[in-house]
């Protein structure tokens, strides 16, 4: 399935455009702050059902209007069409649709278009706090297993009953008992599908940071979890009296992390900027080949300002791999215009060039 048409209607700073796109390559170039971000975002929004930057979902509409719409039209592998749609309102509501039929719940969209993107603001998986990380996680498997997400929301809406019921003066026991019970369950569910992705994931990432970098690096990915050693039922069994104290879940997944590291020393703490990036456009290929193999077709790839800070071989390096095959329809955004055209020489094939300036493109 590839994206062949979008329409935009005041959507961040784009007030209106229509844009007809190649199933292969497709490059976004103007200058920094033009826009193109929110282009890829709005394709991420199709798929996701929301912004790949954790803002509130009213955040997407342009300043002076009161709504926005996006609508994509896909083709699917044998030719017939499918039509995805939104809108958002000033209020926060949201109406998502396919062939014009409304979703009763935006769960049930995940995973109809697979896709993966990769941002400047993924430094944030690297730099920023273990819930990023987990986010990460939840993104990919809930894409690759409804069970999962079913599984998760079930999860956090008892987690956030539990809460309540352990800020209370008079705790119920039994209910306390059910909660703790049903949370566990659903617990070690998301565990094990967790731990399963990163015993996956961790190899393809080595082989992609190893083709990118050249082999200069030693990376590794270890998934953390209070759950490796007991129950999250026995965990909170021994934390019950110290709960009441605290008023909250003490253990649990909402808890995990995951560890990245580079030649035995944590990433963050040792790697340069194009390190960085290398590692996490490598983390990002890798979930790309882990939901191809699963879906048995090829997600859309979203590149956003991917070159910056890479020297010239990991830039030549990347634009190989991107250029085989194994990869269907792409979006690439870059500042730099000259460059721009030289990946679509070196590509070559089908592709489209579009340029932003102020929100508007041509």
């Amino acid at each position: 399935m590839y994206l062949n048409k979008l329409s935009i209607s005041e959507f961040k700073n784009i007030s209106g455009a229509t844009l007809d796109f190649s199933p292969n390559l497709n490059c976004i170039t103007g200058i920094n702050g033009s826009g193109k971000t929110n282009v890829l975002d709005a394709v991420y929004y199709l798929s996701m059902t929301k912004s790949y930057f954790s803002n509130p979902d009213s955040q997407s509409i342009a300043y002076s209007a009161r709504q926005c719409h996006v609508s994509g039209e896909y083709t699917r592998f044998d030719a017939s069409k499918d039509i995805i749609s939104f809108s958002i309102e000033r209020n926060g509501s949201k109406v998502f649709k396919r062939n014009s039929k409304n979703y009763s719940k935006l769960s049930d969209h995940i995973g109809v278009i697979p896709i993966v993107m990769v941002s400047p603001y993924d430094t944030c998986l690297v730099n920023e706090s273990g819930e990023e990380r987990r986010r990460f996680l939840n993104s990919i498997l809930s894409q690759l297993d409804a069970e999962y997400l079913r599984r998760l929301q079930n999860y956090n809406q008892l987690l956030q009953q539990r809460n309540r019921l352990l800020k209370l003066e008079n705790i119920n026991e039994d209910l306390l008992d059910t909660f703790t019970s049903r949370l566990s369950v659903n617990a070690s569910y998301i565990y094990d599908k967790r731990e399963e992705f990163t015993l996956l994931l961790t190899p393809i990432v080595k082989k992609y940071y190893n083709l990118i970098s050249g082999k200069r690096e030693e990376i590794s990915i270890e998934y953390v979890s209070e759950l490796r050693e007991s129950s999250l039922e026995q965990l909170l069994a021994i934390n019950r009296e110290k709960e009441k104290i605290l008023k909250f879940t003490s253990a649990g997944i909402q808890r995990d992390d995951l560890l990245f590291s580079m030649n035995g020393h944590k990433f963050r703490l040792c790697g340069s900027q194009g390190q960085q990036k290398t590692f996490l456009i490598s983390l990002k290929l890798a979930q790309f080949e882990i939901m191809r193999e699963m879906y048995k077709k090829q997600p859309i790839l979203l590149l956003d300002d991917v070159f910056d800070k890479l020297d010239m071989t990991r830039v030549e390096a990347l634009l190989g791999l991107v250029s085989s095959d194994i990869f269907g329809q792409i979006f690439i955004t870059d500042s730099n215009k000259v460059r721009v055209k030289e990946i679509l020489d070196t590509i070559g094939g089908d592709s489209a060039l579009f340029e932003l300036n102020g929100g508007d493109l041509r």
